[in-house]
């Protein structure tokens, strides 16, 4: 069997292989996982083999590519990985304005095709994360109040089905499948291979954002959010931040925020008027420059790697002067173990809020903000004494918010379908049915038929 499945690819990597340790791991080094095979696909047929193998023999299936899923979700154990990471070859026609990609395309190579000539993309931020994953679930990013969700961006899609088959899905062909595929998440419907982006107008040119409060009192961290919510009711979209409140053993208590101003530097110092005029100490970095070299300094301020537990959800309304208070206290005291903890606010609006909800998967079109929960640890024995802390501490985020990010996902969430899809469960549920009848495509999150 092992000959059988060392034939599924020119790169089979199983448990008595020296890079298997290596090649085991995701982003998330919190989670140990130990799956049966890792297949490194680099052509359909090989996808088409793999899947084969596996419902042959009675194995679950996982699909990676970049490896960032929060919860561990593309890997398991005695599991075979389908990873598409060789699959990466980006083709930009401008002629058509559009980018195509493949499935194992990641966030730094994309800016990098992209940036060179001119063109933004609305992409994450950690240089590693994958296009598709990103997209599948609806994909948030700094410059997603300008452009849009990446979803929003997606023109066509291909897929290999539980069955073999190459699907095509766009508007016109298989459209109920390409809107579940804007917002219901990676690993659900079959292998993402291939991904057309219609490509924004090109920008010359963008400024980073840095603004920190370092060692803020209560009450300035009060002002600060409030000012960050009066500010985002009408903020212009070439602008996003997100926010942090942290807490850590190198930088102390603060809150720091980091974006994207689609301007000069100039602009930027304008839109953020409102937290320059906040009386607290203050340290601000503005660096214009062009939108690739904007995101690459974003992109080097992530770790190769981490230790966390995290989650995002979604606050639809405003924040009264207790429930921010309250927030705030949630990382006054960080867990036992945690050289950082944070409570932090994605900029939603703009492009994001101008898609009618119907489009797309993607249900939570109105909010004002994701709000996310992190722990982040070294030593593995600290990890159950940190995920206890976050889930502890979301018990008071919830009562704030709704739902939750498929992106941002969170392994207990009970009803975790209305969670992430809100009404849009019941027509996944259907999708689902139709395109993975034999549920070939499950994992510990996936759609429920």
């Amino acid at each position: 069997m092992n000959q059988e499945m060392k034939a599924l690819a020119k790169k089979v990597i199983t448990k008595d292989d020296f890079e298997y340790e290596v090649c085991r791991q995701g982003w998330n080094r919190g989670i140990e996982q130990y799956p049966l095979a890792i297949v490194y696909c680099q052509k359909e047929e090989e996808i088409q083999a793999t899947i084969a193998y596996a419902k042959k023999h009675h194995y679950d299936l996982r699909i990676r590519s970049g490896g960032h899923h929060y919860e561990g979700y593309s890997n398991g154990n005695e599991v075979i990985v389908i990873d598409v990471s060789e699959m990466n070859a980006i083709e930009v026609n401008e002629n058509r304005q559009t980018v195509t990609i493949q499935g194992g395309v990641r966030n730094e190579a994309l800016y990098k095709a992209l940036g060179e000539k001119g063109y933004p993309f609305p992409g994450g931020g950690c240089p590693t994360v994958g296009v598709a994953g990103l997209t599948l679930g609806g994909g948030w990013g700094y410059s997603a109040r300008f452009l849009g969700l990446a979803a929003d961006s997606l023109l066509e899609l291909e897929l290999v089905d539980a069955y073999g088959k190459i699907l095509v899905a766009n508007e016109k062909v298989n459209p109920e499948l390409f809107w579940a595929c804007k917002g219901a998440g990676g690993g659900q419907f079959g292998v993402v291979t291939k991904l057309v982006y219609k490509l924004p107008a090109k920008v010359d040119l963008a400024t980073w954002i840095y603004l920190d409060f370092p060692n803020s009192t209560l009450v300035e961290k009060k002002q600060i959010i409030a000012t960050w919510q009066e500010t985002f009711e009408t903020l212009d979209s070439r602008l996003n931040l997100k926010m942090s409140i942290y807490h850590s053993d190198e930088r102390g208590k603060g809150i720091f925020m980091t974006g994207i101003c689609y301007g000069d530097a100039s602009l930027a110092h304008e839109l953020l008027m409102p937290f320059k005029s906040i009386a607290c100490s203050m340290v601000l970095k503005l660096e214009e420059a062009s939108i690739l070299k904007v995101n690459q300094i974003i992109q080097d301020s992530h770790p190769p790697y981490e230790k966390y537990k995290s989650n995002g959800r979604f606050l639809m309304r405003r924040l009264q002067d207790e429930e921010i208070e309250a927030l705030i206290n949630l990382v006054e005291v960080k867990p036992e173990g945690a050289y950082y903890a944070a409570l932090s606010f994605y900029g939603m609006g703009g492009k994001i809020a101008q898609v009618p909800k119907e489009k797309a998967a993607f249900y939570y079109r109105d909010a004002k903000a994701i709000i996310g929960l992190q722990a982040v640890w070294e030593d593995q024995e600290a990890a159950p004494v940190n995920r206890k802390w976050v889930l502890n501490q979301l018990e008071q985020v919830g009562g704030y918010t709704e739902g939750a990010f498929v992106n941002f996902p969170l392994a207990e969430i009970a009803d975790y379908e209305t969670a992430y899809f809100g009404t849009h469960t019941n027509q996944l549920r259907k999708i689902k049915e139709k395109y993975d009848p034999e549920n070939c495509f499950s994992f510990p999150q996936s759609i429920r038929k």
